[in-house]
């Protein structure tokens, strides 16, 4: 087999379980992964990418194969600059796969790199971090109802950053 570094790009904001789900099944399939961490124009940002980055290098931290970078820009520009063979998606349902193979195939067909995926877990079908901010901010119980869905020092800093 050949020496491959998969990218698996997102906002990460926040990073869920299901997230880090993916993380640690790609890098038992790859020898190297970069976790990186991008900017969604159509959503508002939480953390900062620094602080992102930070989370989920707290997270992976034993995962020496494991590194985490953040990056402006196009994706497919961000692959190859950092040496990425390939794209490492998560699918959670149906609506996900229209979307990911859509950009998928534009990124084969623009950059000439494959992407592979990913089936969430059962348990992260449904999570969504958008919902979970969501959540918190409204001042839900966020460690007992959300803590088999985001690490808990990442709730705190979600509690810190929008509880009222």
């Amino acid at each position: 087999m050949n020496a491959r570094t998969a990218v698996f790009p997102g906002s990460f904001d926040p990073i869920t379980n299901g997230h880090l789900d993916i993380i640690h099944r790609a890098a038992g399939l790859f020898e190297r992964l970069i976790v990186a961490v991008g900017q969604n124009p159509d959503k508002a940002e939480t953390f900062s990418p620094e602080e992102r980055v930070a989370m989920i290098g707290e997270l992976v931290r034993g995962q020496a194969n494991v590194d985490v970078q953040s990056y402006q820009g196009l994706t497919i520009d961000f692959v190859r600059q950092a040496g990425g063979d390939i794209i490492l998606r998560g699918i959670r349902d149906t609506l996900d796969v229209r979307d990911e193979l859509q950009a998928a195939n534009t990124n084969l067909i623009v950059g000439g790199i494959e992407t592979v995926f990913l089936m969430a877990s059962d348990q992260y079908t449904l999570t969504s971090s958008t919902f979970i901010k969501q959540i918190v901010a409204m001042g839900g119980d966020a460690t007992t109802r959300l803590s088999s869905l985001v690490p808990t020092t990442v709730l705190e800093k979600l509690r810190a950053k929008l509880a009222k």
